[in-house]
């Protein structure tokens, strides 16, 4: 009896409860569709704080770099042997740490230690330095005349002239090493780049001659998977090409962590270490702890970083979160608002039915149920409408694919982990100069979306049910007499 009262009902009045159920559903589908948005945002954000940080990163700890004193200020000095013949190529190198001040290697099982600490990992940030060229010896042009001796009773001619050529020709470049650990590749600054050539270090290369070089800086250099490059005197043979997955490369040559060590003369020193705690929900916890029990050092989570991402993806971000979502939220509570009125005057204008139902023996109870039922079937509706309305939306925003720009500025000074060029990414440090990047929008729809739009079509109904019930528990039969005649 309930359903087929209720069937003939909604099809009888299948106007007024599409307009009811089309109200819910753009309400539905615009928190669907801002919901959805602001997910794609997190998710470029990540993508972008992923050129800042190690996947798998929770935080990193360093130890800010010593204001410079005037002699540590000095320009670096290059020596050269003096060579007898002419165009002999030299060259030297000087290997500098980077950015940060070193800490112990001890450290890093001391932060491992910490309470909520999963896994720590350091690693070794270093700037070198390579002069290379050559000398030309002059030679000497004699001008075809001679000059009498200087001496009381005369001397020997000598011939006069001019040195006519010789110099030097040399050539700076600069480029960035890590030294990562390599029994430890789940963490580290390695893990931002994606191995496209070649392969990756492997747990027992601890002390290895190998390297793994950025792919922007190998095609530079026009290096391939198998060649060999010279660090401070030493070869070192490329066995894997590694690709940036989104921003600049944290270095442009890779090396294991006791190699970068030796060739900074920095034993048992790391500049960078890169942690993860047991659960995500206690970064901050964790934070604190390590702050609190280590002295001296920085902390760095991601949440910090995000802070230095601006440009119009953090703007559309904000808009996101902060208007989208009260917007979507007051015309939600609007769509239920009218949901109820309309449905309490569709009640008022059955006054004679409801009336002669409780005439014929129906309780109070019984018709706020029919009024109830009635109303939770158009939210349904409402929902499935949203639903696909929303689906819509987030899909079209995927089709389309925005363009948002991420500028990520720089730290609070000291240099970051180098990229090519001195950026790259490394927590506080991060150097100054400013880097663009393009980010492509999505609007992914989860379950969880998909769980609170038929929550919300339910509480939709629930709530126009309430308004039309309460109305319709207040009618008496004799009002229903009244309107006969």
């Amino acid at each position: 009896m309930f359903f087929t009262y209720l069937r003939r009902e909604l099809r009888r009045r299948r106007k007024a409860a599409l307009v009811v159920a089309s109200g819910l559903a753009l309400g539905i589908a615009l928190v669907i569709v801002v919901d959805s948005v602001s997910s794609g945002m997190g998710k470029a954000q990540e993508k972008v704080l992923q050129s800042l940080y190690g996947l798998g990163t929770d935080m990193t700890v360093t130890k800010a770099a010593e204001a410079r004193s005037e002699a540590a200020g000095e320009r670096p000095r290059f020596q050269f042997d003096a060579q007898d013949d002419s165009g002999g190529e030299q060259s030297s190198d000087r290997v500098m740490v980077q950015g940060f001040q070193t800490l112990a290697s001890s450290t890093v099982t001391e932060v491992g230690e910490q309470d909520g600490v999963a896994d720590a990992v350091g690693g070794l940030s270093l700037q070198v330095m390579k002069v290379s060229g050559e000398f030309t010896r002059g030679r000497f042009q004699q001008d075809g005349r001679s000059g009498q001796g200087g001496g009381p009773g005369g001397g020997q001619s000598s011939p006069q002239g001019r040195v006519e050529g010789g110099g030097a020709d040399f050539d700076v470049n600069s480029y960035s090493v890590y030294g990562t650990d390599v029994t430890e590749p789940a963490l580290g600054p390695l893990t931002s780049s994606e191995i496209t050539d070649g392969r990756a270090f492997k747990t027992t290369e601890t002390d290895a001659k190998v390297a793994v070089a950025d792919s922007a800086y190998a095609k530079e250099k026009e290096l391939e998977t198998g060649d060999t490059v010279t660090v401070k005197g030493a070869g070192y043979k490329v066995i894997g090409i590694a690709t940036a997955t989104s921003g600049d490369a944290a270095a442009n040559l890779y090396l294991p962590l006791k190699q970068a060590q030796t060739l900074a003369g920095a034993e048992d020193e790391v500049t960078t270490i890169y942690v993860k705690a047991t659960d995500s929900q206690r970064i901050d916890s964790v934070k604190s702890v390590i702050q609190k029990n280590i002295s001296g050092t920085t902390v760095t989570t991601s949440a910090d970083l995000a802070d230095t991402v601006s440009g119009s993806l953090s703007t559309a971000s904000s808009l996101a979160a902060g208007v989208g979502k009260w917007l979507s939220a007051v015309v939600l509570v609007a769509a239920f608002l009218v949901a109820g009125l309309l449905t309490s005057s569709a009640v008022s204008r059955r006054v004679r039915e409801f009336g002669t139902l409780k005439a014929l023996g129906w309780r109070s109870g019984r018709v706020t149920r029919q009024v109830v039922g009635e109303s939770m079937v158009q939210g349904l509706i409402g929902g499935a409408l949203g639903i696909a309305l929303g689906l819509a939306g987030a899909y079209a925003v995927t089709a389309v694919s925005p363009t948002l720009q991420a500028q990520l500025g720089g730290g609070s000074g000291g240099g970051g982990v180098g990229g090519p060029g001195g950026g790259g990414m490394g927590g506080p440090g991060r150097q100054a100069a400013a880097k663009t990047l393009d980010v492509a929008l999505t609007a992914p729809v989860s379950l969880t979306t998909l769980a609170l739009a038929v929550g919300l079509a339910v509480a939709g109904g629930l709530v126009a049910g309430a308004f039309g019930g309460w109305r319709a528990s207040r009618l008496r039969p004799a009002d229903a007499l009244r309107r006969v005649g």
